[in-house]
């Protein structure tokens, strides 16, 4: 049984209950003060406990979507097979299909009427990172009406170490912009959802670190040559935009500012402004001092030209831990920049807050996006 499932969660909430049971049917006979009742009461509240704190663990990572297996979990992650060759599109894209996703929308088994969520894997031939992703497809995707139509297209990220799945099953991207187009408040976009952990189990924070992964150049060149190459998205920088929560929506404002030539839009549900270096993201910049500073997005907003870019950032004035820093950067930027901003009365740093911002949000990224 995967980490995720129900079945797991299930089983470690009635042990947790029975340990609980047992622990007060058994400690009146451990009442004694010889070492066997007291190595038997403490190891009575051990499992107790570890049991308490597994079954909270599981359901707190079924909520918010941590980790997707107990690969993941244990930074042992295993994308199933080893994939050494790929179908080569006509022109040079390489980007292989492994299925289709369910998905919560009414019709979902027609997708002229619902859409459909295609499992890729996404081979950077410039940054030789091959990582997964689901593409949202919209209904319109596949009416004859739109047969020729090109379509704009949104990267989708979550935050580290996050799962691509929550972004459609928890966050519910793709049953969102349904809702927004049904009441003519946003425009058929294809949704590219992955985390941006795309070099496991290292936080890259969408860097091109210096001798290691490629990150940026994997989303900035590749993502976005392969999926236009696949599907009918638009190949300029105009129909590309990128959202993200938490360190997603970093990664989406900083792309942004270095590379307006891929995406002109930009949201950071919860974002923050530099890349932290801890034990997750080891020297991201190789001793680059320089190179940190261009990847501090006050920092450039200071020292470095403003790019022809649109950002729409959001943030708490309790419950976030970003709110002055917003603030900074809302005021910091300039022409011929773009900057609009969601800041809720109070909202902590999770998925109920992402949540109560994103319809805005998709409405403001798809009124910007142009083929």
């Amino acid at each position: 049984m995967g980490l995720t499932s129900k079945k797991v969660l299930i089983l470690a909430v009635v042990i947790a209950v029975a340990l609980f049971i047992v622990t007060i049917w058994l400690w009146p006979r451990l009442s004694g003060r010889n070492w066997r009742t007291v190595l038997g009461r403490v190891g009575l509240l051990l499992v107790t406990q570890i049991s308490l704190f597994a079954a909270v663990g599981l359901f707190a990572n079924n909520s918010f979507g941590f980790y997707a297996s107990w690969a993941d979990l244990f930074g042992q992650e295993q994308e199933p097979g080893v994939v050494t060759t790929y179908k080569t599109g006509p022109d040079g894209t390489q980007l292989q299909t492994l299925g289709s996703e369910r998905f919560s929308i009414r019709g979902a088994g027609r997708p002229d009427v619902a859409g459909r969520i295609d499992k890729v894997l996404i081979r950077g031939e410039q940054s030789h990172i091959t990582s997964p992703a689901f593409v949202y497809l919209p209904p319109q995707y596949f009416q004859r009406a739109h047969a020729h139509r090109t379509f704009p297209a949104a990267v989708v990220l979550t935050g580290y170490p996050g799962t691509a799945e929550a972004l459609y099953k928890k966050l519910h991207f793709p049953q969102t912009q349904h809702d927004l187009h049904k009441h003519g408040k946003m425009q058929p976009t294809v949704l590219v959802m992955m985390r941006p952990t795309v070099a496991p189990p290292r936080d890259t924070e969408c860097v091109d670190v210096p001798g290691g992964p490629q990150t940026e150049t994997f989303f900035t060149k590749d993502l976005r040559r392969d999926i236009a190459g696949h599907y009918r998205v638009g190949p300029d920088a105009k129909s590309w935009g990128v959202m993200g929560d938490s360190t997603g929506g970093y990664c989406a404002l900083k792309m942004t500012m270095r590379h307006p030539e891929s995406f002109s839009s930009a949201v950071a549900l919860s974002g923050s402004y530099k890349a932290p270096l801890d034990a997750t993201t080891g020297a991201l910049f190789g001793g680059d001092k320089q190179l940190e500073r261009e990847n501090n997005l006050l920092w450039r907003q200071q020292h470095l030209p403003a790019p022809k870019a649109s950002f729409l950032v959001t943030s708490s004035k309790q419950g976030e831990g970003n709110y002055r820093d917003t603030l900074k950067f809302i005021k910091g930027t300039k022409s011929p920049s773009q900057v609009a901003s969601i800041i809720l009365d109070s909202g902590g740093h999770n998925f109920n807050t992402w949540r109560r911002e994103i319809p805005a949000a998709m409405e403001w990224l798809g009124g910007r996006l142009k083929v």
